[in-house]
């Protein structure tokens, strides 16, 4: 049975965007990662307002999502600090 992982952080949507616009290289060496981790959907959500962002994804098992996140953990956090995130991701 799959396992779904969902974040939800105060930040500005769309900063985080942008970031993922200007970094297309990075976004998809994360994405190749996840695929390598067994990632098996991946959704992104940005509030109305622009005040929350919140990350839904679908993994295998929890091993394979916490292993994905420990990897890529400094390829990631630059994005949630361009969107003013400031909880830990």
């Amino acid at each position: 049975m799959s396992v779904i992982m969902t974040l939800q952080v105060t930040g500005d949507p769309k900063a985080m965007e942008q970031y993922a616009s200007d970094n297309t290289d990075r976004m998809q060496g994360i994405l190749e990662a996840a695929k390598r981790h067994g990632l098996i959907a991946h959704r992104f959500y940005g509030s109305a307002d622009g005040g929350s962002v919140m990350v839904l994804d679908e993994w295998p098992d929890r091993e394979s999502s916490e292993s994905f996140f420990r990897e890529q953990e400094s390829e990631i956090r630059p994005m949630f600090e361009s969107a003013g995130v400031t909880s830990q991701v």
